[in-house]
């Protein structure tokens, strides 16, 4: 169940032995994605790096994992339909032109490397941060230098949304990329969450 707001998130667990150790959003995607195709339940994922293992401030300790000073949470599951097939990930999607002109961010976590473009974006509350952005060169500078910090919302230029579920539909087909590896172009998209679809621990 997606957490209440005030709740306390996060209890104490550590890695059971078919756990799956996972460096970055990636290898949680692709981990997660062979369970699926192979019709298997999700396993419990220990989070070493990536942007939803900064979310939930993960030390990327893997002795840590299996000690009983791990912390277990539950999370959502992003999902996107790419060309009639379904792509999951675990910390954001981003569709944009080559300079970032033009993009469409849905985050499950806060960070995109070095960038907080979901700052209010929580794993596990049954919504995706949203964003869609239309910026000049002035305007994207002027975010750059405030994205390291989430301090550039609000802006004009942003359109900001917290929800279950997008379609989106661009004048041309843009790149996509999956917890930040690319996933061909699209120009028609469909995502949604899957609440408290998977288990990890820090």
């Amino acid at each position: 169940m997606p957490i209440s707001k005030g709740s306390p998130y996060g209890e104490p667990g550590a890695l059971p032995d078919d756990g799956v150790v996972v460096r970055t959003d990636a290898e949680a995607r692709a981990v997660i994605a062979e369970a699926r195709r192979d019709g298997r339940p999700l396993p419990v994922l220990g989070l070493l790096g990536g942007d939803l293992c900064r979310t939930l401030n993960g030390p990327g300790d893997e002795g840590r994992l299996r000690s009983p000073d791990a912390v277990r949470f539950n999370v959502d599951l992003g999902e996107a339909l790419l060309d009639g097939r379904l792509h999951v990930f675990v910390a954001h999607l981003v569709a944009r032109t080559r300079r970032w002109r033009h993009a469409f961010v849905a985050m499950n976590a806060q960070f995109v490397g070095d960038w907080v473009l979901g700052p209010r974006a929580h794993p596990n509350d049954g919504l995706l941060d949203v964003y869609e952005a239309d910026l000049s060169l002035a305007d994207r500078l002027k975010v750059r230098s405030r994205a390291g910090h989430g301090a550039h919302m609000p802006h004009p230029g942003i359109k900001e949304r917290r929800v279950p579920a997008v379609q989106v539909e661009f004048e041309q087909a843009r790149p996509i990329y999956l917890d930040g590896e690319r996933h061909g172009e699209a120009r028609k998209l469909s995502v949604r969450v899957e609440p408290d679809a998977l288990t990890v621990v820090v």
